[in-house]
Parts: structure tokens; C-alpha cells; sequence
């Protein structure tokens, strides 16, 4: 049987979600972060769902300065966010400067308290190009750091790096996810727009995996 060693890094929307249910069996610790982006609520409530639902402790912390100190279009209101596709030039207003460094330093310390040895994120090959600390490089050093930060030498685990969102997709199709329960629109309404980048990137991803009844 699969010990659980390991603290996943939540947010509620597809690809942690499929994560989860991927290596629920080593999952002992689920960590979201509410830092005031705008949709936020709406993946954290999936992201208590499915902890729940799996029966794994879930953790909600609160990065509030992230929202009043840094500059990013996820933080300014729905008609912030760009439309159209999931690229580079369109998407670089919605970085919100060093995320994933300061909640994976969070999480090397709940992991350390908590006596885990691994910590799970799951950024994939499509965010390379728009986000600095999803790349490979990014991963190597902080998987360094955290291991020579802690006294029980906490690694970090990041299994999708290199695949697509379609292969997640796939991924999850076989485990029987509803993707209806995940998050992705950046502007976070009551529906999702349909329109701005993570939309388009979900739809694409879910339609090359041969879903074409969901968004």
C-alpha cells in the first residue's frame, strides 16, 4: 500500500484536480491559496470538493498582500483579463509576479511540519512560454532548495511538466473525472466566459481528448 508522504498543491481547477485524483493514494495534505485573484472562490470550492470527497485534509491559507502589493490582471476585475488565445502576448498580463516561489515555500514548511517528504504541483508544458516559475528550470532550483531548506529533506514532485493539457485531459478521462467540477476562466463569473485564454486553452485541450459536451 502506498504510504502518504505527499502535500498537493491545490487550486480546484483541471489539471490539480486530475493530479489529485492521479495520486490520491500518496496524497496525505491538500494546500490552496486564496491571494485575491478573481476567480479564486470559484476554484477553491471545487478544490474542497474533491479533497472531501477523497476523504484528504485540505488546508485553505490566505496570501492577502499578494492582492493589495502586486500588479497583475488576474488581481484587477474580470475586464482585466485579455480574450483569445492561450499565447504569450496575450496572456503576460495575467503573471502575478513569483506565485508558485511563494507558495511553494509555504507548502515546504507545512510539508516539513507535517512530516511529508514530497510536495506535488501541477504546472505542464503549456504554461512554460507565458509563466517563469512553471519551466523545468524554475522546478529544478526550487526542488533544490526546499530539499536543502528542510531537515527531512523535502522534494518536489511535478509529474506534468513536460505534457500537454490534453494529455492531463486524458489523463483524467480514465479515472472518470467530471471536468464539469474544475475551474478555469480567469474572470470568474458565475459561468465561464468562454473567451479569455484559459477558456480557449481548456475547450482546445478537452475537444483533443475527445470531449466535445463540456467547456
Amino acid at each position: 500500500m502506498q504510504k502518504k508522504d505527499t502535500l498537493l498543491v491545490l487550486s480546484g481547477g483541471l489539471d490539480s484536480t486530475t493530479m489529485l485524483y492521479e495520486y490520491q493514494d500518496r496524497i496525505a495534505l491538500t494546500l490552496s491559496f486564496h491571494y485575491g485573484s478573481n476567480h479564486n472562490d470559484k476554484e477553491l470550492h471545487f478544490a474542497r470538493l474533491h479533497s472531501e470527497r477523497l476523504g484528504i485534509k485540505h488546508i485553505v491559507i490566505r496570501l492577502d498582500f499578494i492582492k493589495d502589493l502586486f500588479r497583475s490582471s488576474l488581481l484587477s476585475g474580470a475586464e482585466s483579463i485579455p480574450e483569445g488565445n492561450y499565447d504569450e502576448d496575450n496572456m503576460r498580463s495575467t503573471v502575478v509576479p513569483f506565485r508558485n516561489g511563494i507558495m511553494l515555500s509555504i507548502a515546504a514548511g507545512m510539508a516539513e511540519n507535517e512530516g511529508l517528504s514530497y510536495i506535488m504541483l501541477a504546472n505542464h508544458s503549456g504554461d512554460h512560454t507565458i509563466y517563469p516559475d512553471c519551466r523545468p528550470a524554475f522546478v529544478d532550483a526550487m526542488d533544490k532548495a526546499v530539499e536543502a531548506g528542510t531537515w527531512n529533506g523535502v522534494r518536489l514532485l511535478t509529474p506534468y511538466t513536460n505534457i500537454s493539457k490534453a494529455d492531463i485531459v486524458k489523463r483524467g478521462i480514465a479515472l472518470g473525472i467530471d471536468y464539469r467540477e474544475t475551474w478555469s476562466c480567469y474572470k470568474g463569473g458565475d459561468k465561464p466566459c468562454g473567451k479569455c485564454g484559459t477558456c480557449v486553452e481548456r475547450r482546445e485541450a478537452l475537444r483533443a481528448a475527445g470531449i466535445t459536451d463540456i467547456d
